[in-house]
């Protein structure tokens, strides 16, 4: 059976995994990678036994590639991913969809015009402890997400909103599966031109309500999610992939009522503290599969399969473009937050004065 030519374009800190993984999955042949840095390219190339080309246009041919995975800048996503699909070419481009919604909006189109699957790498929907707690999340009424990482250097033409959040907004709208109405956030830039913490509030159609928390410049690493719903309460450590769920158990849902029960002559109230987390609330440990393939793996097979049977992807773009649209919104209101309370003062990620400091000699 002919195996599926695949390209990688840009194999910095992220797309030298993209190669490695491609590299040895069955059905696959690695066919070049591509990168505007010599040294890297080649390296990469080498260890993989491929061949580098320094400009992707040299793969724009459906005779000699036939899927691409973009793993260059933001920014760029829109010129080399758009240039794949206008062939027909089957692409998958790392999360965020785009720099923009207009150029995010430009790559779905595209895909659409030509009837060629576009995949984005909202690699979170891959991750075992997400799978496992979507199936305990039924109609969650309240949200509550954290992303924080240390400073990285990566990513820097983007603000952690399109680095970090877009994750959680993904993961938001999969299980809301609602529009939303409303939102309200701020943002902070310390390292540079862009915001490098934030905070935002979903508000949804249907009552749901989402807090969300990005920070990358934090000394700590966390990636976690609370749902609440009417069967309960779900925690999930993404980075521990431990997934627990809370929920009322027999002695709360048929029983006297703890407050009732703490009332009557002679309650032993430290004996009832006790049954608070057992009896009265229930907690279940979820289980989430271990041993298998890491996430990024997962994503590429999914990649592959789909790019040889047509079939949809977990995560397709118009999917990508409602998350970048709601990164937009969020965004807006970011840059829009007055700092002291009136339009007169600092706005946007810069809460400074916006009266020049005088140099100390």
């Amino acid at each position: 059976m002919k195996r599926l030519r695949v390209a990688v374009i840009g194999v910095g800190a992220l797309g030298r995994h993209h190669a490695r993984i491609l590299s040895e999955m069955e059905g696959v042949e690695l066919i070049a990678v591509a990168d505007s840095q010599a040294q890297r390219g080649q390296e990469v190339a080498n260890k993989h036994h491929t061949c580098w080309v320094a400009d992707y246009h040299d793969l724009l041919d459906r005779n000699v590639v036939d899927a691409v995975s973009v793993v260059v800048p933001t920014v760029a996503h829109r010129k080399v991913a758009g240039a794949f699909l206008e062939l027909g070419i089957p692409v998958l481009v790392e999360k965020p969809l785009a720099g923009s919604v207009k150029h995010a909006r430009e790559l779905v189109e595209l895909a659409t015009q030509n009837e060629t699957l576009l995949q984005v790498g909202h690699i979170e929907r891959f991750n075992p402890a997400f799978q496992s707690a979507q199936k305990l999340i039924s109609s969650p009424k309240y949200i509550r997400c954290e992303r924080t990482s240390t400073y990285t250097f990566r990513s820097t033409d983007i603000g952690v909103v399109h680095d970090l959040m877009i994750h959680d907004i993904d993961l938001v709208l999969s299980l809301v599966k609602s529009t939303v109405s409303r939102c309200e956030a701020f943002g902070i830039g310390v390292m540079g031109q862009n915001e490098d913490a934030a905070q935002a509030r979903l508000y949804f159609e249907n009552g749901c309500i989402a807090d969300l928390t990005a920070s990358r410049i934090s000394p700590t690493v966390s990636r976690s999610m609370t749902a609440w719903s009417a069967s309960g309460c779900v925690t999930v450590d993404l980075n521990q992939r431990d997934v627990k769920r809370y929920a009322p158990g027999l002695a709360l849902t048929h029983g006297m009522p703890p407050l009732q029960r703490a009332a009557q002559p002679g309650a032993d109230l430290e004996a009832l503290k006790k049954d608070v987390f057992g009896q009265f609330i229930k907690i279940e440990e979820a289980p989430v599969e271990a041993g298998g393939p890491d996430a990024l793996t997962q994503e590429l097979r999914e990649f592959v399969h789909c790019a040889v049977t047509g079939e949809k992807p977990l995560v397709d773009g118009l999917q990508a473009l409602d998350a970048m649209s709601v990164a937009d919104r969020i965004l807006d209101k970011v840059a829009k937050h007055q700092w002291d309370g009136h339009a007169q003062g600092p706005t946007g990620p810069y809460p400074q004065s916006t009266v020049p400091l005088r140099r100390v000699a």
